[in-house]
């Protein structure tokens, strides 16, 4: 399999199947480039016996990782983008975004290639597009049959996956939501086409929708603006022309999903009033990762931080145990950011705080030697030799760190001569 790295730059190129649907139905390419250094990812080719043919997508590996797929650096969630071609480099950023932000956790995206796009992402068939059967089903049975266990096998994933697509990908995205609701754990349908085969998903969802539990899923849909002046979503409602149908058909899917008041399903949607069809995308995307992560992001205030009382190590047991339990997976908070925050509780004298919040480090990474290297910060601060010296050569046990050396050395050469000291008297 080649490797192949592309970038941030794109053109674009109108597919029209047919006029009065082409704004729903148009792609774009990103042409690569070589020798850029605004590389976001690489490519992959994989066969699949289910479509009879080869598949490319693309693949970015969180920049925590140094960009590469050595496991043992870490295991990330997976967005898994349809119309990769058109998404990947604007989920890219969000994600890496997001990240530094601390708003949601390192992700690895997965970007899928389309080939035969109208056909792959429908099923059933549309009159305005006589000939054209979809294959969705074929589609997806490839999506989760073989592409999601060749990514979890390649890559250093978790078990937590999110699935985005726009306009006819949308669609798809909602189908699979109905119809295979435990493949993802979040879905993203950003101005989807529910108007495909006289809204043949819409009317699925009425008879399958009242019998589901959505909990632990997450639903974020999006619609861009284009209605004509004086019309809004509400009157829109009315409407029977062809030009409302997608808007619509997604607020009568919306108007079905809030019937169910048990379905524990985390939903949202918007309204762009000043976005269209195309525009929708890069919104709808932060919006709906923003969304689907607002659990992940610790907030300490200031005067916590301040008061000596205040229990940050049991704050942020609290804070990672939701985190968790939303995730579907063990997540401890990250070694470097308690590392900080212990060094901060030191240098405000909140010594009691800093030894729980070094000793939490240690709890959750018992093989770190700059763990054990910041306790020995500690005791050597708070006036404890003996624990300090103990600190550092369990930390030169784990990892060779010249500075642990260092101090260790320092303390042994001050100690020895105190013995030698003492003797003389």
């Amino acid at each position: 399999m080649k490797h192949y790295l592309f970038i941030l730059n794109r053109t674009n190129t109108m597919k029209s199947v047919s006029l009065s649907i082409l704004l729903l139905l148009s792609s774009f390419c990103i042409h690569a480039q070589e020798n850029s250094p605004f590389t976001t990812g690489f490519e992959e080719t994989i066969p699949s016996k289910i479509l009879g043919q080869e598949r490319k997508i693309w693949i970015h590996i969180p920049n925590s990782n140094g960009g590469n797929k050595i496991k043992d650096r870490g295991h990330y969630p997976v967005v898994y983008l349809l119309d990769g071609s058109e998404n990947f480099n604007t989920v890219v950023s969000i994600t890496e975004h997001m990240t530094e932000s601390s708003l949601c956790p390192p992700i690895i995206v997965v970007g899928i290639l389309p080939k035969d796009r109208v056909s792959e992402l429908t099923t059933g068939a549309d009159k305005e597009l006589p000939g054209v059967v979809g294959n969705g089903e074929k589609f997806m049975s490839f999506v989760e049959k073989e592409l999601i266990p060749y990514i979890d096998t390649t890559y250093p994933t978790t078990t937590y996956k999110t699935f985005i697509g726009h306009s006819l990908g949308g669609l798809t995205v909602i189908n699979t939501f109905l119809h295979q609701p435990n493949l993802f754990n979040s879905y993203v349908s950003l101005d989807g086409s529910l108007w495909w085969d006289n809204q043949k998903t819409v009317k699925e969802a009425k008879t399958i929708l009242p019998t589901q539990n959505y909990k632990g899923k997450a639903l974020f849909m999006a619609m861009a603006n284009r209605l004509e002046r004086g019309i809004d979503t509400l009157s829109v409602q009315k409407d029977t022309s062809g030009t409302t149908a997608l808007i619509r058909s997604n607020l009568e899917f919306i108007k079905d999903l809030s019937k169910n008041k048990k379905d524990q399903l985390r939903f949202k949607y918007k309204f762009y009033e000043d976005d269209n069809h195309p525009s929708v995308r890069l919104a709808g995307e932060y919006d709906a990762l923003r969304f689907i992560f607002d659990f992940y992001k610790l907030k300490i205030y200031d005067s916590e931080l301040k008061n000596p009382d205040f229990k940050l190590d049991s704050l942020l047991v609290t804070h990672y145990k939701n985190v968790s339990e939303k995730m579907g997976y063990n997540i401890k908070p990250d070694e470097s950011q308690i590392n900080n925050l212990g060094y901060q509780m030191m240098g405000t004298k909140q010594f009691k705080k800093a030894e729980t919040l070094f000793k939490l480090n240690i709890t959750n990474y018992p093989n770190s030697g700059n763990c054990y290297d910041s306790l020995g910060d500690y005791y050597l601060n708070t006036g404890d030799k003996t624990k300090a010296i103990a600190s550092f050569k369990k930390a030169l046990t784990l990892k060779a760190i010249p500075e642990t050396k260092e101090k260790l050395q320092k303390l042994l050469n001050e100690g020895k001569n105190n013995l030698l000291n003492s003797s003389t008297f």
